[in-house]
């Protein structure tokens, strides 16, 4: 404004998010936190599912592989429906039924006798296991943007904290016996489901009923999520070479399981180190560049195979992948909450945990065919040449993906009227009204001043007719 001519500095009134919104937000994030590592430090029974299968249960290895790859097929179920039933049941809901789901089925499973229904028990653990994963990442994704990166990097860490503990915890406790394991099993995801049931709120935004939408129609209309989608399935395809023909091309140079093991460990020592360091380093940093490198580090690492022979050699090419492991895990969760529409966010995560699924499928059977035919130098180059490959695509998607996840969230359907926001997630209902709308419009406020113009806060001049 002016006052005779002068001109008066002109401020835009900002409110930021009110304290209790800001609280509830952390109180989530960290419950989510502890739920992740109690449920992965818990994991204590499928590292051994195949010798006890084979030692206790006198299967053949060729049986055994297929109960293991039945629980395989489970997980792929798994993710699909666990974001499914997180846009139809809510967050929480989903959650609560993968947990207890799973302590039931493994309980089951440990107590099967017969082929079929060990058989049966086995897709019962793959199917409820990882229900909480797209769930769990879309409760993260109703959060706001600029604290999705943050939220994303703790569950990472506490999952691979957790897988630590599991495998040292799991090498004790299986000399008390295979049993026990299924028993520890299904106490943790037991404890994980109380861990929700008192500490995680509801997230999923308000939406009515005729306003959903079905997944398949909008995902094809997506090409960049198409393509971030099959990005990253290529991306673990070759990054779990680490995990299952690396172990073998060490065997080749003479190493023992327990080398490959503390090798291992070094990956999950490494990210437990360097994850927190990596989020507020990487944490507002272009995403499709962030994404690029990881890859193409990845990638080198991979590379590094073909070369190295000794256990210290292989120890510093692993720490290689694990940089560019680190990277991607630090973008992968908030990049894909960026590109889902409110009323599909756990049906889009859903997808996109499903590319770790299908890597998880496709690298050890192209991983060992390679390997087998064409021999280790061959299997390695390859890593290289696809870290390369998923660099350049990385940055060809990158200015597609650059106006989407900068951009507020899209294609929301209306709620018919609903008095609530369709984008604001329900675990603000106990704020009062004045913090509801400060809580929203805080967001707004902020992204709407981020692209004001100096012309457009330009104080009008005065007009001097009398």
């Amino acid at each position: 404004m002016t006052t005779h001519g002068t001109q008066v500095p002109v401020t835009l009134a900002i409110k930021a998010r009110p304290p209790r919104a800001r609280l509830r937000q952390s109180s989530l994030v960290w419950a989510l936190t502890a739920t992740h590592f109690v449920s992965r430090a818990g994991g204590v029974a499928r590292a051994f599912l195949v010798l006890y299968l084979t030692q206790e249960r006198g299967l053949s290895p060729t049986t055994a592989g297929a109960v293991v790859a039945a629980v395989g097929v489970g997980d792929i179920g798994s993710q699909l429906l666990g974001g499914w039933l997180g846009d139809r049941i809510g967050r929480r809901h989903t959650m609560l039924v993968g947990f207890l789901g799973t302590a039931v089925a493994l309980v089951a499973l440990g107590s099967a006798e017969t082929m079929p229904a060990i058989c049966a028990a086995a897709v019962g653990v793959g199917l409820m296991a990882e229900l909480f994963r797209p769930v769990g990442s879309a409760a993260v994704a109703d959060l706001p943007a600029q604290e999705r990166v943050r939220a994303f990097g703790l569950l990472f860490w506490a999952a691979n904290l957790g897988f630590t503990v599991s495998t040292v915890a799991a090498g004790v406790l299986v000399q008390q016996g295979y049993g026990i394991l299924f028993w520890i099993n299904a106490a943790a995801s037991v404890l994980a489901a109380l861990i929700v049931w008192r500490h995680v709120p509801e997230t999923r935004p308000p939406m009515s009923k005729a306003a959903r939408r079905a997944l398949l129609p909008v995902l094809l209309r997506d090409p960049v999520m198409l393509a971030m989608a099959a990005i990253h399935v290529v991306y673990f395809t070759m990054f779990l070479q680490a995990f299952s023909t690396l172990p073998l091309v060490m065997a080749g140079d003479g190493h023992g399981p327990e080398t490959f093991g503390a090798v291992l460990a070094l990956n999950g020592i490494v990210i437990v180190v360097v994850q927190p360091i990596a989020v507020r380093l990487l944490d507002g940093r272009d995403t499709a560049s962030v994404l690029a490198v990881s890859m193409l580090l990845a990638g080198i690492g991979g590379g590094l195979g073909a070369v190295v022979h000794s256990s210290a050699a292989h120890a510093a090419s692993i720490l290689v992948w694990t940089l560019g492991q680190v990277g991607v895990s630090v973008m992968f969760g908030a990049t894909f909450a960026g590109l889902a529409p409110a009323d599909l966010r756990g049906r889009y995560m859903g997808v996109a945990s499903t590319t770790w699924s299908l890597g998880a499928v496709l690298g050890p059977l192209l991983g060992t065919a390679l390997l087998d035919h064409a021999g280790r130098t061959a299997l390695w180059a390859a890593c290289s040449a696809i870290g390369f490959a998923l660099f350049a695509a990385q940055r060809a998607v990158a200015p597609a993906l650059r106006r989407r996840t900068s951009a507020p969230a899209y294609d929301a359907p209306s709620t018919d009227g609903a008095k609530d926001d369709p984008e604001q997630p329900t675990w603000v209902a106990g704020l009062t009204a004045e913090e509801r709308r400060a809580s929203t419009v805080g967001d707004r406020s902020r992204s709407t001043a981020s692209h004001l113009t100096a012309a457009s806060l330009k104080p009008r001049q005065p007009n001097h007719k009398s």
